[in-house]
């Protein structure tokens, strides 16, 4: 996506609580801890994976993008599918998404991304083109 950026990855997090899984440090029942609000948004909003599922291996992982931003107002930290994501990217100035991984089957879930979107992305992209008059000739001469 165009206007993707600050993306921040959590898969060295992953790693290590499924290490500790592995290990014997952590039981599966702490992380397997999904709410129901969440295993809906996964059936209902999720988009599926050919992953399977780190912890019980039954089932395939489903992502679910959950959007934040001051100019979604009551709609704010609502799952919506990918498709939709292209949209809010170019109507709203900034909002963040968080993508979880989720198991409907054993409730394992994680925070696997965290990335912001937004129109601001396109200004901040044509802003060193237009210094001064406009013209691409004139970027190097603004500073003599």
């Amino acid at each position: 996506m165009r206007t993707q950026r600050q993306v921040v990855d959590y898969s060295l997090q992953r790693r290590s609580v499924l290490r500790d899984v592995r290990n014997g440090k952590v039981s599966p029942l702490e992380v397997c801890d999904a709410s129901p609000y969440l295993k809906n948004a996964a059936t209902f909003h999720g988009e599926p994976t050919d992953e399977r599922c780190p912890i019980c291996r039954r089932d395939n992982l489903t992502l679910v993008h959950y959007v934040y931003g001051d100019e979604l107002k009551q709609s704010a930290g609502q799952a919506h599918k990918v498709a939709e994501l292209s949209v809010l990217a170019m109507t709203l100035r900034e909002c963040q998404v968080f993508v979880v991984e989720v198991c409907r089957s054993c409730s394992w879930n994680h925070l696997i991304e965290r990335y912001v979107l937004g129109r601001d992305a396109l200004d901040e992209d044509e802003s060193p083109i237009q210094w001064k008059t406009g013209s691409v000739s004139q970027v190097g001469e603004g500073r003599r």
